[in-house]
Protein backbone atom coordinates (compact mmCIF):
# COMPACT_ATOMS: atom_id res chain seq x y z
CA UNK A 1 0.00 0.00 0.00
CA UNK A 2 1.42 3.62 -0.75
CA UNK A 3 0.79 6.75 0.85
CA UNK A 4 0.45 9.83 -1.58
CA UNK A 5 -0.56 13.76 -0.35
CA UNK A 6 -3.12 12.39 2.07
CA UNK A 7 -4.18 9.17 0.18
CA UNK A 8 -3.91 5.58 0.65
CA UNK A 9 -3.62 3.59 -2.62
CA UNK A 10 -3.24 -0.23 -3.21
CA UNK A 11 -2.77 -2.03 -5.98
CA UNK A 12 -4.79 -5.87 -6.29
CA UNK A 13 -5.54 -8.19 -8.84
CA UNK A 14 -8.45 -10.50 -9.65
CA UNK A 15 -8.59 -13.55 -12.45
CA UNK A 16 -11.18 -12.68 -15.19
CA UNK A 17 -11.40 -16.33 -15.95
CA UNK A 18 -10.24 -16.13 -19.40
CA UNK A 19 -6.75 -15.97 -18.77
CA UNK A 20 -5.78 -12.74 -17.39
CA UNK A 21 -5.02 -11.57 -13.70
CA UNK A 22 -7.07 -7.84 -14.49
CA UNK A 23 -5.26 -5.16 -12.17
CA UNK A 24 -7.34 -2.58 -9.67
CA UNK A 25 -6.10 0.29 -8.29
CA UNK A 26 -8.12 1.73 -4.90
CA UNK A 27 -7.78 4.68 -3.66
CA UNK A 28 -9.38 6.66 0.00
CA UNK A 29 -8.45 9.50 1.50
CA UNK A 30 -7.20 8.86 5.38
CA UNK A 31 -8.94 12.71 6.03
CA UNK A 32 -11.87 12.60 3.75
CA UNK A 33 -14.24 16.04 3.25
CA UNK A 34 -17.43 14.79 4.24
CA UNK A 35 -19.88 15.24 2.04
CA UNK A 36 -22.77 18.14 2.10
CA UNK A 37 -25.23 15.54 1.60
CA UNK A 38 -25.64 12.45 3.25
CA UNK A 39 -25.50 10.16 -0.11
CA UNK A 40 -25.36 6.06 -0.77
CA UNK A 41 -21.99 5.15 0.55
CA UNK A 42 -20.65 2.76 -2.56
CA UNK A 43 -17.74 2.29 -3.91
CA UNK A 44 -16.77 3.52 -7.61
CA UNK A 45 -15.38 1.95 -10.08
CA UNK A 46 -13.53 3.95 -13.34
CA UNK A 47 -13.87 1.60 -16.70
CA UNK A 48 -11.13 3.33 -18.95
CA UNK A 49 -12.12 3.76 -22.37
CA UNK A 50 -10.34 2.68 -25.95
CA UNK A 51 -6.21 2.42 -26.09
CA UNK A 52 -6.08 3.51 -22.60
CA UNK A 53 -5.08 1.89 -19.30
CA UNK A 54 -5.97 3.59 -16.09
CA UNK A 55 -3.34 5.78 -15.24
CA UNK A 56 -5.08 9.30 -16.35
CA UNK A 57 -7.50 8.49 -13.63
CA UNK A 58 -4.70 8.87 -10.90
CA UNK A 59 -3.29 12.05 -12.56
CA UNK A 60 -3.11 15.57 -13.37
CA UNK A 61 -0.81 17.66 -14.00
CA UNK A 62 -1.83 20.73 -11.84
CA UNK A 63 -4.12 19.61 -9.56
CA UNK A 64 -6.22 16.86 -8.13
CA UNK A 65 -6.38 13.93 -10.45
CA UNK A 66 -10.43 12.34 -10.67
CA UNK A 67 -9.63 9.53 -8.29
CA UNK A 68 -7.72 11.94 -5.59
CA UNK A 69 -11.12 14.35 -5.68
CA UNK A 70 -13.44 11.43 -5.14
CA UNK A 71 -11.36 9.87 -2.51
CA UNK A 72 -11.04 13.37 -0.95
CA UNK A 73 -14.68 13.73 -1.24
CA UNK A 74 -15.35 10.46 0.94
CA UNK A 75 -15.32 8.16 -1.80
CA UNK A 76 -14.00 4.41 -1.95
CA UNK A 77 -12.69 4.71 -5.42
CA UNK A 78 -11.42 2.02 -7.57
CA UNK A 79 -9.83 1.98 -11.04
CA UNK A 80 -9.49 -1.16 -13.31
CA UNK A 81 -7.35 -2.86 -16.09
CA UNK A 82 -8.78 -4.64 -18.58
CA UNK A 83 -6.89 -7.32 -20.55
CA UNK A 84 -3.86 -5.78 -22.02
CA UNK A 85 -3.76 -2.97 -20.26
CA UNK A 86 -1.62 -1.22 -17.41
CA UNK A 87 -0.41 -3.47 -15.00
CA UNK A 88 -3.04 -6.77 -15.90
CA UNK A 89 -0.88 -9.54 -17.01
CA UNK A 90 -1.88 -12.71 -19.35
CA UNK A 91 -1.89 -16.42 -17.62
CA UNK A 92 -2.66 -17.77 -20.87
CA UNK A 93 -4.80 -15.24 -22.15
CA UNK A 94 -4.44 -13.88 -25.94
CA UNK A 95 -3.43 -10.46 -26.58
CA UNK A 96 -6.10 -10.23 -29.56
CA UNK A 97 -9.33 -12.66 -31.03
CA UNK A 98 -11.63 -10.31 -28.31
CA UNK A 99 -13.77 -7.44 -28.28
CA UNK A 100 -16.13 -5.55 -26.41
CA UNK A 101 -17.79 -8.09 -25.56
CA UNK A 102 -15.41 -9.91 -23.29
CA UNK A 103 -14.82 -6.30 -21.64
CA UNK A 104 -17.87 -5.84 -20.69
CA UNK A 105 -19.71 -9.29 -19.52
CA UNK A 106 -16.27 -10.60 -18.68
CA UNK A 107 -14.04 -7.88 -17.51
CA UNK A 108 -16.55 -5.63 -16.18
CA UNK A 109 -18.06 -8.57 -14.48
CA UNK A 110 -15.08 -9.82 -12.67
CA UNK A 111 -13.54 -6.45 -11.66
CA UNK A 112 -17.38 -5.44 -10.38
CA UNK A 113 -17.30 -8.59 -8.41
CA UNK A 114 -13.83 -8.38 -7.11
CA UNK A 115 -14.92 -4.45 -5.88
CA UNK A 116 -17.99 -5.90 -3.67
CA UNK A 117 -15.74 -8.67 -2.46
CA UNK A 118 -13.12 -6.42 -1.05
CA UNK A 119 -14.85 -3.11 -0.52
CA UNK A 120 -15.02 -1.69 3.06
CA UNK A 121 -18.19 0.10 2.80
CA UNK A 122 -20.60 -2.93 3.06
CA UNK A 123 -22.29 -1.84 0.12
CA UNK A 124 -24.39 -4.76 -2.25
CA UNK A 125 -23.78 -2.39 -5.26
CA UNK A 126 -21.10 -0.09 -7.40
CA UNK A 127 -21.22 2.81 -9.23
CA UNK A 128 -19.91 2.84 -12.43
CA UNK A 129 -17.80 5.45 -14.21
CA UNK A 130 -17.08 4.80 -18.11
CA UNK A 131 -14.68 7.09 -19.19
CA UNK A 132 -14.69 7.70 -23.48
CA UNK A 133 -15.37 4.16 -25.10
CA UNK A 134 -15.93 2.96 -20.99
CA UNK A 135 -19.47 3.98 -21.65
CA UNK A 136 -20.38 2.01 -23.71
CA UNK A 137 -18.82 -1.14 -22.10
CA UNK A 138 -20.22 0.06 -18.88
CA UNK A 139 -23.61 -0.04 -20.51
CA UNK A 140 -23.66 -2.93 -22.41
CA UNK A 141 -21.95 -4.55 -18.59
CA UNK A 142 -25.46 -3.16 -17.29
CA UNK A 143 -27.30 -3.94 -19.67
CA UNK A 144 -25.90 -7.76 -20.50
CA UNK A 145 -25.14 -8.58 -17.03
CA UNK A 146 -26.29 -8.68 -13.47
CA UNK A 147 -27.78 -4.74 -13.01
CA UNK A 148 -28.55 -5.52 -9.37
CA UNK A 149 -25.13 -4.87 -8.18
CA UNK A 150 -24.96 -1.84 -10.10
CA UNK A 151 -26.27 1.93 -8.56
CA UNK A 152 -25.72 5.01 -10.22
CA UNK A 153 -24.22 5.30 -13.96
CA UNK A 154 -21.86 7.81 -15.10
CA UNK A 155 -21.49 8.19 -19.27
CA UNK A 156 -17.84 10.54 -19.01
CA UNK A 157 -17.34 11.66 -22.53
CA UNK A 158 -18.61 8.48 -24.41
CA UNK A 159 -20.52 7.27 -27.07
CA UNK A 160 -23.84 4.94 -27.43
CA UNK A 161 -25.90 6.09 -30.43
CA UNK A 162 -22.99 7.63 -33.16
CA UNK A 163 -25.30 10.61 -33.77
CA UNK A 164 -22.53 12.15 -35.51
CA UNK A 165 -19.02 11.51 -36.07
CA UNK A 166 -15.71 13.94 -36.80
CA UNK A 167 -14.69 13.76 -40.48
CA UNK A 168 -11.15 12.49 -38.88
CA UNK A 169 -13.19 9.80 -36.66
CA UNK A 170 -15.01 8.75 -39.60
CA UNK A 171 -11.85 8.42 -41.94
CA UNK A 172 -10.02 6.27 -39.45
CA UNK A 173 -12.84 3.66 -38.98
CA UNK A 174 -14.25 4.03 -42.71
CA UNK A 175 -13.86 0.03 -43.31
CA UNK A 176 -14.76 -2.39 -40.54
CA UNK A 177 -12.30 -4.82 -42.13
CA UNK A 178 -9.68 -2.71 -42.71
CA UNK A 179 -9.87 -1.50 -38.72
CA UNK A 180 -9.92 -5.14 -37.62
CA UNK A 181 -7.27 -6.27 -39.82
CA UNK A 182 -3.82 -3.73 -39.18
CA UNK A 183 -1.93 -4.61 -35.87
CA UNK A 184 -0.86 -2.02 -34.16
CA UNK A 185 2.47 -1.83 -32.17
CA UNK A 186 4.60 0.42 -30.08
CA UNK A 187 1.82 3.35 -30.07
CA UNK A 188 3.16 4.67 -26.60
CA UNK A 189 6.43 5.41 -28.72
CA UNK A 190 4.68 6.82 -31.53
CA UNK A 191 2.69 8.89 -29.38
CA UNK A 192 5.77 10.16 -27.38
CA UNK A 193 7.35 10.92 -31.35
CA UNK A 194 4.25 12.95 -32.53
CA UNK A 195 2.45 14.74 -29.61
CA UNK A 196 5.62 17.56 -29.83
CA UNK A 197 4.89 18.30 -33.62
CA UNK A 198 0.79 18.06 -32.53
CA UNK A 199 0.94 20.64 -30.18
CA UNK A 200 1.98 23.12 -32.76
CA UNK A 201 -0.62 22.51 -35.15
CA UNK A 202 -4.37 22.58 -34.16
CA UNK A 203 -5.18 18.88 -34.84
CA UNK A 204 -4.76 17.73 -31.14
CA UNK A 205 -7.67 20.28 -30.40
CA UNK A 206 -10.13 17.45 -31.30
CA UNK A 207 -8.81 15.37 -27.77
CA UNK A 208 -7.02 18.01 -25.89
CA UNK A 209 -6.99 21.02 -25.97
CA UNK A 210 -3.55 23.06 -24.60
CA UNK A 211 -5.35 26.33 -23.97
CA UNK A 212 -7.07 24.68 -21.56
CA UNK A 213 -4.76 21.77 -20.26
CA UNK A 214 -1.33 22.46 -18.82
CA UNK A 215 0.78 20.20 -21.63
CA UNK A 216 4.29 20.72 -19.90
CA UNK A 217 4.14 16.96 -18.53
CA UNK A 218 3.00 15.36 -21.24
CA UNK A 219 5.57 12.56 -21.05
CA UNK A 220 3.90 11.51 -18.11
CA UNK A 221 0.72 11.60 -19.51
CA UNK A 222 1.58 9.52 -22.51
CA UNK A 223 1.39 6.61 -19.54
CA UNK A 224 -2.29 5.65 -20.25
CA UNK A 225 -1.64 4.88 -23.84
CA UNK A 226 -2.35 1.42 -24.84
CA UNK A 227 -1.87 -0.30 -28.56
CA UNK A 228 -5.48 -0.44 -29.83
CA UNK A 229 -6.86 -3.90 -30.16
CA UNK A 230 -7.33 -4.84 -34.07
CA UNK A 231 -10.84 -6.27 -33.38
CA UNK A 232 -12.17 -3.54 -31.45
CA UNK A 233 -11.25 -1.02 -34.22
CA UNK A 234 -13.29 -3.14 -36.18
CA UNK A 235 -16.13 -3.09 -33.81
CA UNK A 236 -15.90 0.44 -33.31
CA UNK A 237 -15.76 0.77 -37.07
CA UNK A 238 -19.12 -1.08 -37.91
CA UNK A 239 -20.65 0.42 -35.00
CA UNK A 240 -20.49 3.99 -36.72
CA UNK A 241 -21.87 2.46 -39.85
CA UNK A 242 -24.68 1.53 -37.85
CA UNK A 243 -24.95 3.66 -35.58
CA UNK A 244 -25.44 1.41 -32.58
CA UNK A 245 -23.51 -1.20 -30.93
CA UNK A 246 -24.67 -4.36 -31.03
CA UNK A 247 -23.25 -7.49 -28.49
CA UNK A 248 -24.57 -10.88 -28.37
CA UNK A 249 -27.75 -9.79 -30.75
CA UNK A 250 -28.64 -7.18 -28.70
CA UNK A 251 -28.82 -3.58 -29.92
CA UNK A 252 -27.17 -1.51 -26.56
CA UNK A 253 -29.08 1.21 -27.65
CA UNK A 254 -32.49 0.12 -27.74
CA UNK A 255 -31.62 -2.15 -24.15
CA UNK A 256 -29.89 0.60 -22.51
CA UNK A 257 -34.04 2.41 -22.41
CA UNK A 258 -35.07 -0.28 -19.98
CA UNK A 259 -32.51 0.53 -17.36
CA UNK A 260 -33.81 2.12 -14.13
CA UNK A 261 -30.26 3.07 -12.68
CA UNK A 262 -29.50 6.73 -12.05
CA UNK A 263 -27.51 8.72 -15.08
CA UNK A 264 -25.21 11.42 -15.10
CA UNK A 265 -24.23 12.32 -18.90
CA UNK A 266 -20.56 14.40 -19.18
CA UNK A 267 -20.15 16.35 -22.43
CA UNK A 268 -17.21 18.20 -23.39
CA UNK A 269 -18.48 20.70 -25.76
CA UNK A 270 -15.41 20.80 -28.26
CA UNK A 271 -14.87 17.14 -28.16
CA UNK A 272 -13.64 15.92 -31.66
CA UNK A 273 -13.23 12.30 -30.58
CA UNK A 274 -17.37 11.89 -29.28
CA UNK A 275 -19.14 14.65 -30.52
CA UNK A 276 -21.35 16.76 -28.75
CA UNK A 277 -24.73 14.79 -30.02
CA UNK A 278 -23.30 11.50 -29.27
CA UNK A 279 -22.09 11.85 -26.09
CA UNK A 280 -25.31 13.10 -25.30
CA UNK A 281 -27.11 9.74 -26.26
CA UNK A 282 -26.74 8.30 -23.06
CA UNK A 283 -28.63 10.82 -21.65
CA UNK A 284 -31.09 10.76 -24.57
CA UNK A 285 -31.51 6.84 -24.70
CA UNK A 286 -31.66 6.14 -21.56
CA UNK A 287 -34.95 5.21 -19.55
CA UNK A 288 -34.51 6.25 -15.91
CA UNK A 289 -36.27 8.68 -14.53
CA UNK A 290 -33.13 9.81 -12.39
CA UNK A 291 -30.83 11.21 -15.42
CA UNK A 292 -28.51 14.20 -15.51
CA UNK A 293 -26.65 15.93 -17.98
CA UNK A 294 -23.08 18.01 -17.18
CA UNK A 295 -21.73 19.89 -19.97
CA UNK A 296 -18.71 22.04 -19.72
CA UNK A 297 -16.66 24.26 -22.52
CA UNK A 298 -16.78 27.29 -24.35
CA UNK A 299 -15.10 29.08 -26.87
CA UNK A 300 -12.65 31.16 -24.91
CA UNK A 301 -12.50 28.10 -22.76
CA UNK A 302 -12.77 25.09 -24.13
CA UNK A 303 -12.80 21.46 -23.30
CA UNK A 304 -12.32 18.59 -25.93
CA UNK A 305 -12.08 15.10 -25.21
CA UNK A 306 -9.14 14.45 -22.28
CA UNK A 307 -9.80 17.99 -21.43
CA UNK A 308 -12.33 16.53 -18.78
CA UNK A 309 -9.54 14.93 -17.15
CA UNK A 310 -7.00 17.46 -17.87
CA UNK A 311 -7.93 20.70 -17.84
CA UNK A 312 -7.00 23.49 -15.29
CA UNK A 313 -11.10 23.86 -14.67
CA UNK A 314 -11.23 19.84 -14.53
CA UNK A 315 -11.63 19.65 -10.69
CA UNK A 316 -14.07 23.00 -10.53
CA UNK A 317 -16.23 22.23 -13.42
CA UNK A 318 -16.24 18.61 -13.91
CA UNK A 319 -14.84 16.30 -10.85
CA UNK A 320 -16.81 18.63 -7.65
CA UNK A 321 -20.14 18.32 -9.62
CA UNK A 322 -19.57 14.56 -10.28
CA UNK A 323 -18.78 14.05 -6.82
CA UNK A 324 -22.21 16.01 -5.68
CA UNK A 325 -23.90 14.26 -7.98
CA UNK A 326 -23.13 10.73 -7.19
CA UNK A 327 -23.34 11.50 -3.11
CA UNK A 328 -27.13 11.81 -4.08
CA UNK A 329 -28.17 11.67 -7.54
CA UNK A 330 -30.79 14.18 -8.97
CA UNK A 331 -32.06 14.74 -12.11
CA UNK A 332 -31.68 18.13 -14.45
CA UNK A 333 -28.51 19.86 -15.12
CA UNK A 334 -25.97 20.03 -12.46
CA UNK A 335 -23.25 22.13 -13.45
CA UNK A 336 -22.18 23.99 -17.31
Amino acid sequence: MGHTDGLEISHETTSNGDGWELSLRRTVARHARAHDDVGPARPVLIVPGYGMNSFIFGFHPTGRSLEHHLAWRGFEVWSVDFRAQGRSRSTGGAMTGWGLAELATVDTSAAVAHVLARTATGSAQVDLIGCSLGTAIMLAHAVLDDRDRLGSLVAFGGPLRWTNVHPLVAVAFRSPRLAAAIPFRGTRRLAAMALPLLLKTPLLSIYLNPRSSDMSRWREMIATVEDPIPQINGEIAQWILDRDLTIHGTNITSAVEGLTNPLLCVVARQDGIVPVATARSPYVHSGTAVKAMLEVGEVERPHAHADLFLSREAEARVFEPLARWLSRPTSGIVGV
